[in-house]
């Protein structure tokens, strides 16, 4: 996706996606591709997925879901 914009985070460069969590339109060096998030919502969620459920959100006795 390109639009003509500048980065809601630095401001300056073209936007190349749009945050799928908090809506941000950021640049390419702004926007983790592989996950689909700006890198300010990348470092709150880590790594994980945004789909799959963190261990404290787990019943009790349960390891993994199977979709």
């Amino acid at each position: 996706m390109s639009v003509s914009s500048p980065c809601e985070i630095c401001a300056s460069a073209d936007v190349e996606g749009a945050c799928q969590r908090c809506g941000q339109l950021v640049c390419e060096r702004h926007f983790e591709e592989d996950l689909g998030l700006c890198v300010e919502c990348a470092a709150e969620v880590g790594d994980r997925p945004t789909n799959v459920p963190s261990e404290e959100d787990m019943p009790d006795g349960v390891d993994t879901y199977q979709f």
